[in-house]
């Protein structure tokens, strides 16, 4: 008999999970077992995505402390303790040279991609250190180093992000894995506007690679900068010793 998938049982919290890459993570986690819950601003959204996967839907705001706390005890109650927290709710702007939007606007987006992050690992991680079990996944993006970004809001969070999914590793080294991976350039509303010609990464790949992070086979690699399509897990995985050894799969400065 093929054995158990070692998600099979475990709760997850999903954040931006209402739609795009959180919704797809949502379904293959609860595709292996897991019990999900799936949370983001949108009610409508979140809901049917949990109807879907017999999940459960919860609507809160990730810049919100209060919010936050509200949604993991929801999780705990309903659920139980939380096993594997993916915080990868994001938002985009709408373009714009950067002295032109709204200072708002543009705050907006680092709270929703940073303090959102930040918020709901501060809000698992004293139960995981409790308990003695938990991982933590982070959605970080490629527009956190590439070149050639004309707009200094989405770059910069995700800039953010990587940085405090690496630090936040090295702080629980030991204890709680923490991984930041790169979905790919998938097609979603966010990116909607870039055109039918871009080099899109398939939508299955960002998923495929989160199981394999919460599986816990894939623990060594830690604080690394994993993407789904320019990365192959397993051989990650094999090479664990030489990418902590060489220090790979990180973003430096080199001279």
């Amino acid at each position: 008999m093929p054995s158990e998938d070692p998600l099979d049982g475990q709760v997850a919290l999903v954040t931006g999970g209402g739609r795009g890459i959180g919704a797809n993570i949502a379904r293959e986690l609860a595709g292996a077992g897991a019990k999900v819950a799936v949370s983001a601003r949108t009610a409508r959204e979140v809901e049917e995505v949990a109807g879907e996967i017999g999940g459960l839907a919860i609507v809160a705001d990730v810049t919100k402390g209060g919010e936050v706390e509200a949604m993991i005890g929801k999780v705990e109650s309903e659920l139980g303790p939380i096993d594997l927290l993916v915080a990868n709710a994001g938002i985009g702007t709408e373009g714009g040279s950067t002295w032109e939007v709204d200072p708002e606007e543009w705050w907006r987006v680092l709270e929703v991609n940073m303090l959102g992050v930040h918020l709901s690992c501060r809000a698992v991680i004293p139960a995981m250190l409790e308990s003695g079990r938990g991982r933590i996944v982070i959605t970080g993006s490629g527009a956190a180093y590439l070149p050639g970004s004309s707009s200094t809001t989405y770059p910069s969070s995700k800039a953010a992000v990587c940085r405090y999914g690496e630090t936040l590793a090295n702080e629980l080294r030991g204890r709680i894995p923490v991984f930041v991976f790169s979905p790919g350039l998938v097609q979603t509303a966010m990116t909607g506007g870039f055109g039918d010609d871009m080099p899109w990464t398939p939508p299955e790949l960002a998923p495929a690679l989160v199981h394999v992070l919460a599986s816990g086979r894939a623990d060594a690699l830690a604080g690394r900068y994993i993407h789904a399509e320019h990365d192959d897990i397993e051989d990650l995985i094999a090479r664990a010793d030489e990418i902590e050894r060489e220090d790979l799969n990180a973003i430096r400065l080199q001279r």
